[in-house]
């Protein structure tokens, strides 16, 4: 049986690709997404540990070990193997004469005994022999008795909706194909006539009016091309706004916690695939089936004249049509690699963009740059790889096509020197031939566009299949109880990094509706995390978090975010206008509450040194403003918004003293009747708090008011004795 086999759809998704391979081959599919949430996926990946506790879930038995050469001889397959030191692969099977390797990167490989230990062994035993790192795989029992995923498919029927939208406009491209292959077609007879009507009766005024009839078909057909090539401008920017804006519309309902686990490179690619697929409808799916309208028409002319020529052609078209077929598979490859490729130059390329401060900084311009050229040498590589293939590839096309050609170019001769055909007919087939010639091209395009934009598909089937934050068929609240209080009881919360420790460990505490409480602690002791539970970014926690006597879970996460304002550490200002950088939500500007939100953010007097006041252009993350002024300008975002709750988290720690000072008095009163968490670490913002939590090590330690944790002498204390200058 042939051992069944998945690319990876992302840069860092081998782990995950592999362990789906291997449930496949023992008979249950998984999406790969499915294993990612149990393998503790990341932007950096996943490790082997992650890989074998996915595994596990899923009811394999697993071992990793360090073995050598002569040990994985004997290993039943398939296993995991550790591959360069940075990829994960399948083995298949394995030989004293090689190896046969599933690759998500690159596809099935077979690997000669050296090329297979060069990439796998990466240390040393007790015994100075050198060992590769394997994961063994046994299904149990409990493996069988899981159900697996759906394994749903982005079908054709879901990519060819988009043109029904476009019925008219379509209708009239058939229309205007018809009438341009209505056209073409008498040409040929033209052509017959004017040679063995008025050329041999000598008629010069039966040829002048055959010219001007192929002149005006001629013309004719210029403009219907015409009108069809605007035609299809329209759909094509049509078909390419819906996909993209679905597209857009699905990655915006995806959970917030998917831009933590992917990289930016990956989710643009998919922008390519999405232009890709509108391409393939709007260009070559449409004029393909005009196409085998137009081959079978002159093949049905051609074989009136000659049934001997029709077969030549087609069993040269054949040939050529197989001599194609064969390079199919490794374009399917290099297309794969080159997505990955790409998608790695998209992330150096943001990077290098976006951290050219910290890059020159650091003195890291030259070791920046040779990462990027060493990604650019990695595309060159595919490049020519492609190059090549592509030559080879045209070369025996070209000679399959011109010993075709020759060879009906003969025949056509023969039949006109023994009689059977006139000099006209032999022109006219001349124009057949080459009008035949032109659907066979494009039938070889459609396989190849058809093959893209499959490739495409399966890459954009991931994200169209992933669950929505919230599914159709789960109903969630949107209205909350009368008590606002938030009550969290043993919450604990580890990030999706296998081996990794929890950041939050049974955490009981009460958020009193309409109260000031303050979350202090040494770095990394888990008050951000706290905050983004809080505002529904991860939502795969352990323990209960209640909204009154409700359900956090059970309530709307679009719904909830409408309750609340929020200043993160890494709050994102737009290339703008300062007026809608405030004002995100809103489609249209309320200027009152804009100017109030400001006021109480103690930014309106840098707005109004702008030359443009609100409407002042503001660059991209907040390029031309100073740290302070983005966070004036986040924390007067979320007083714009009127929420019943706020978070903040660090939102005044790049304030100098006199701003903070006022901005802390402005907000004391807005905070008037709402609920507000504060995650802070200077004194000002926190001592005035009604309850102030200190966290250490994802626990909370001490709990109280300002004064009587002051008094204990423990752990708040010593945060901020000195801020405080108390002394021992």
């Amino acid at each position: 049986m042939e051992f069944p086999f998945y690319k990876q759809l992302n840069e860092m998704d081998c782990g995950p690709t592999c362990l789906r391979m291997i449930s496949r081959h023992y008979g249950r599919h998984y999406n790969t997404d499915t294993i990612r949430q149990k393998s503790g996926f990341s932007k950096q990946g996943v490790t082997l540990l992650g890989i074998s506790e996915a595994a596990e879930s899923l009811g394999f038995r697993t071992r990793g070990v360090k073995i050598t050469h002569s040990k994985i001889l004997t290993i039943e397959q398939p296993s995991i193997l550790h591959w360069n030191q940075n990829h994960f692969v399948v083995l298949i099977s394995i030989t004293k004469r090689g190896a046969k390797v599933a690759d998500p990167a690159r596809g099935i490989v077979q690997f000669s005994t050296t090329e297979f230990l060069q990439a796998w062994l990466s240390d040393h035993n007790e015994q100075q022999e050198r060992t590769g790192t394997v994961l063994l795989l046994e299904p149990t029992p409990a493996f069988y008795e899981e159900q697996g995923d759906k394994e749903n498919k982005l079908k054709w029927g879901n990519i060819t909706r988009y043109l029904r939208t476009s019925k008219w406009q379509i209708t009239q491209v058939f229309l205007s194909l018809l009438i341009g292959s209505v056209l073409q077609l008498i040409l040929p007879f033209l052509s017959q006539s004017m040679v063995d009507t008025g050329i041999n009766t000598r008629n010069m005024q039966y040829i002048t009016i055959v010219l001007v009839a192929q002149l005006t078909l001629t013309f004719s057909g210029t403009v219907v091309e015409f009108i069809r090539n605007r035609l299809q401008l329209r759909i094509s920017n049509v078909v390419n706004l819906s996909i993209l804006s679905d597209f857009w519309i699905k990655l915006t309902r995806l959970p917030l916690s998917y831009f933590d686990t992917h990289h930016t490179g990956d989710t643009i690619q998919r922008i390519g695939d999405n232009k890709q697929i509108q391409s393939f409808l709007t260009s070559h799916a449409l004029s393909s089936i005009f196409s085998v309208i137009n081959f079978f028409l002159y093949a049905i002319i051609l074989m009136t004249y000659s049934v001997p020529l029709f077969l030549i052609f087609s069993a040269g078209s054949v040939l050529y049509f197989l001599w194609i077929r064969l390079f199919m598979r490794i374009r399917r490859k290099i297309n794969y690699a080159t997505f990955h490729a790409s998608a790695k130059e998209n992330n150096a390329t943001l990077q290098l963009v976006q951290g050219m401060q910290e890059i020159r900084l650091n003195n890291a311009e030259q070791l920046k740059r040779w990462e990027w050229e060493n990604i650019q040498a990695g595309i060159f590589k595919l490049n020519f790889k492609s190059l090549n293939y592509g030559q080879w590839q045209s070369a025996g096309a070209l000679f399959i096509n011109q010993g075709k050609d020759i060879v009906l170019s003969f025949t056509v001769a023969q039949l006109v020197v023994q009689g059977h055909l006139t000099f006209g007919a032999m022109i006219a087939i001349q124009y057949i031939i080459g009008q035949l010639n032109g659907p066979v091209q494009q039938f070889i395009g459609l396989s190849q566009s058809i093959q893209d934009a499959r490739i495409s598909m399966e890459r954009l089937n991931e994200i169209h299949h992933m669950e929505d934050e919230e599914p159709a068929g789960k109903s969630f609240s949107r209205q909350l109880p009368q008590d606002h209080d938030i009550s969290i009881t043993s919450l604990s919360f580890t990030y999706p990094t296998t081996g990794s420790d929890p950041v939050l460990e049974k955490i009981d505490l009460t958020i009193p509706e309409g109260k000031v409480t303050a979350i202090v602690g040494a770095s990394g002791s888990g008050k951000t995390t706290l905050i983004k539970l809080l505002l529904k970014i991860y939502q795969q926690y352990q323990g209960d978090i209640r909204i009154g006597g409700s359900p956090f879970s059970h309530i709307s996460p679009s719904f909830w975010r409408k309750q609340c304002g929020a200043v993160l550490q890494d709050g994102y200002i737009f290339n703008d206008t300062i007026a809608r950088n405030i004002a995100v939500g809103d489609e249209y500007v309320d200027h009152e509450k804009l100017v109030y939100s400001c006021n109480i953010a103690n930014i309106l007097p840098f707005i109004e040194t702008q030359p443009n006041g609100f409407n002042t252009l503001l660059g991209a993350e907040g390029a031309g403003i100073s740290q302070g002024q983005r966070q004036r300008l986040l924390i007067a975002r979320a007083v714009y918004k009127d929420p019943k709750y706020l978070f903040f988290d660090e939102a005044t720690n790049a304030l100098d003293a006199n701003n903070e000072k006022t901005i802390v008095e402005n907000l004391q009163q807005f905070f008037t009747g709402r609920t507000v968490v504060v995650v802070a670490h200077r004194l000002s913002t926190v001592k005035n708090a009604d309850k102030i939590i200190v966290l250490e090590k994802g626990r909370i330690c001490e709990e109280g008011t300002h004064l009587s944790l002051t008094r204990q002498k423990g752990k708040y204390f010593e945060l901020v004795k000195n801020q405080l200058e108390l002394g021992n």
